[in-house]
């Protein structure tokens, strides 16, 4: 594994993310094909885009999987609701250590449009 892969997904959100993460099934039903690509390797594309403002369509190679599959698996895992639960998950683990400071936190709420011009 990269230097990179482990920076981005370092050994303690990978624990975290395992436990959130949906079971894969690895069996083919067809038979052969290329083996799945690696969702250490996918997370850390996925913090990559999200933390360099590059495209999906600019990923480097040197994750592995192509952007097609990197994208491919965050909308999946956005489906299946992987991102709210490793939030929670990081959250509590954080608390449970004592290294949140709510002292610092902001709250916001949606601005909706007002329905028939607010009257």
């Amino acid at each position: 594994m990269t230097d990179l892969v482990e920076r981005l997904a370092p050994d303690e959100l990978w624990v975290l993310f395992r436990r959130v993460v949906p079971p894969t099934e690895v069996k083919r039903p067809q038979g052969g094909g290329r083996r799945r690509a690696g969702d250490r390797e996918a997370l850390a594309a996925i913090v990559f885009v999200a933390t360099s403002g590059c495209t999906w369509r600019q990923l480097p190679p040197v994750f592995g999987p192509c952007w097609q599959t990197v994208y491919r698996r965050f909308a999946q895992w956005g489906r299946a609701r992987v991102w709210a639960r490793l939030h929670r998950v990081v959250l509590d683990e954080l608390g449970a250590r004592g290294e949140l400071d709510w002292s610092r936190c902001a709250i916001d709420s949606v601005s909706l449009r007002a329905a028939k011009g607010g009257h």
